[in-house]
């Protein structure tokens, strides 16, 4: 029952995504980003972090799918990165600033996974995987290890 309401959760912030309102787009990118390791999530979250609309939608879409800090946020940020203009690209460079500048923990995980990522079989991936990893290692972050 669990998988049937996820996936329904799924659906419907979906269908809130393809809103005329930025911000329900917005919040649709943000409680997606929970589901990002979902095959069902991964489309509709793309669109949102190249929404066309609105480069918030773009930010706090991308933000939070960083803030999962895991590798299915980071591809999908990474694939997006990919073939964003440069209006797009700046904004999604603003949230892995936002989320990697604070803990020197968080930016080292990143980075491994960005590298791992950089040799995926999906050339998308792996091409914008090399971009993230890139504008990581340019991030001195406030917070390291005594």
């Amino acid at each position: 029952m669990d998988g049937d309401l996820r996936r329904e959760a799924v659906v419907a912030l979906g269908e809130l995504g393809q809103s005329h309102d930025y911000r329900d787009r917005a919040d649709a990118g943000h409680g997606l980003a929970g589901f990002a390791e979902m095959q069902e999530a991964l489309g509709p979250l793309l669109e949102l972090v190249l929404d066309p609309g609105d480069t918030f939608v773009t930010r706090r879409t991308a933000e939070a799918l960083l803030r999962r800090q895991d590798k299915a946020g980071l591809a999908i940020v990474a694939s997006a990165l990919a073939v964003a203009n440069s209006n797009h690209s700046e904004w999604i460079h603003t949230a892995i600033l936002d989320v990697f500048s604070i803990f020197s923990e968080d930016r080292e995980k990143a980075l491994r996974l960005s590298e791992e990522m950089s040799r995926d079989t999906d050339a998308r991936v792996a091409l914008g995987a090399r971009q993230l990893h890139e504008i990581l290692t340019k991030i001195i972050p406030v917070l390291r290890p005594a």
